[in-house]
């Protein structure tokens, strides 16, 4: 028989199913309790009973403020605590007591399912140079950049979030039940509760770790099935798990990836109003500055794009990134149909030397 924390479970699938749904709602299942679920889950009628009791444990999370929920709610809980911290069902107290917590969990769903709200979907978006918090309806709180647009589906088994342009930094709040999922340029981000950043770049994503866990997927379209990231062959097996400090940098175009330190504070120098470039390629330090001018810089050919930018700029300070790049680099800003280009410097020809007699 499968087990939870090595005891044994109540009898029934429904019961059974009870007991791994509040469980996985205190908390993040061990590697051992995880395999326990994969083995019972995998048994026949078992992932229905379990779809049933996640939906009315939903319901009860969702009503849980309700005055008149409240007690039923503790009193499930209580229950949960009790029996597991004693052996399961061997004996019929423990049976009973189980027995009783599903019942009240069922009863609240009954409750709960007049009052469910239906699939929700939302846009939030930031202007050319403006920057935004907003706290989703779960929790979890969104800092975006400026020029940035991101669409949030939330369902009763999931929360989708896709960033359509722009960077973003997620803040999630704790759902074991409902899982975390930021897609972009065909990768996916996966978490429960934990605090990363996105960012679509026209040529890359980037994501970086400041705290928890985060599963890194590719997903050709937002209904495809998603599959692990393919990271490039020079990537050791042991370097390609994203962890807090550390930034994913992957391809749009290409079916490649790669794991690097991340400097996080300067990563989120932009929540502040700063642009930190370190040996940035011009072309994507130009992306991120255009974010916050209406008069966006233009790269006029692929050598200038891959010149490097360093400095910290102002958000919005156009003309001192301009001087900045052309003091530094040998390129120069020339006018095309009314945008500025920056343009390789032109060559100065040596200066004709007199022949002697």
């Amino acid at each position: 028989m499968s087990r939870l924390d090595d005891e044994e479970l109540p009898v029934g699938p429904d019961e059974q199913a009870a007991a791994w749904c509040m469980r996985m709602a205190e908390g993040r299942l061990s590697s051992q309790q995880q395999a326990a679920f994969d083995e019972w889950v995998a048994q026949a009628g078992h992932r229905e009973a379990f779809a049933a009791a996640v939906a009315v444990w939903q319901g009860i999370e969702r009503f849980s403020d309700q005055p008149e929920l409240i007690h039923v709610r503790s009193q499930a809980l209580e229950d949960f605590r009790h029996v597991n911290s004693h052996r399961w069902a061997r004996r019929l107290s423990g049976g009973w007591r189980w027995s009783a917590a599903a019942a009240a969990t069922v009863l609240l769903g009954i409750f709960a399912g007049s009052h469910m709200l239906r699939d929700t979907t939302s846009v939030y978006e930031t202007g050319i140079g403006e920057r935004r918090v907003a706290v989703l309806e779960d929790g979890s709180r969104l800092s975006m950049d400026a020029a940035t647009r991101i669409k949030v589906q939330f369902t009763d088994e999931r929360r989708k979030l896709q960033l359509i342009s722009g960077r973003a930094k997620f803040d999630v709040a704790k759902d074991p039940l409902r899982p975390f999922s930021v897609m972009a340029g065909g990768k996916l981000v996966v978490a429960v509760g934990t605090s990363f950043s996105v960012e679509r770049l026209r040529e890359q994503i980037r994501v970086v770790l400041y705290e928890g866990r985060v599963e890194l997927l590719e997903q050709a379209s937002a209904v495809g099935k998603p599959r692990p990231l393919r990271f490039d062959a020079s990537v050791a097996e042991n370097e390609r798990t994203l962890v807090p400090g550390r930034e994913l940098v992957a391809s749009i175009e290409k079916p490649s990836a790669r794991v690097q330190p991340a400097d996080v504070p300067r990563s989120l120098s932009w929540e502040a109003g700063q642009l930190n470039f370190v040996n940035e390629p011009l072309s994507s330090a130009v992306e991120r500055m255009n974010r916050y001018s209406k008069e966006p810089l233009e790269v006029g050919d692929a050598q200038v794009a891959a010149y490097r930018v360093n400095g910290v700029f102002t958000a919005g300070d156009i003309d001192a990134f301009i001087e900045g790049v052309i003091a530094f680099s040998p390129v120069e800003i020339v006018h095309r149909s009314g945008a500025r280009v920056l343009v390789s410097a032109k060559k100065i020809s040596p200066a004709a030397v007199p022949s002697g007699h």
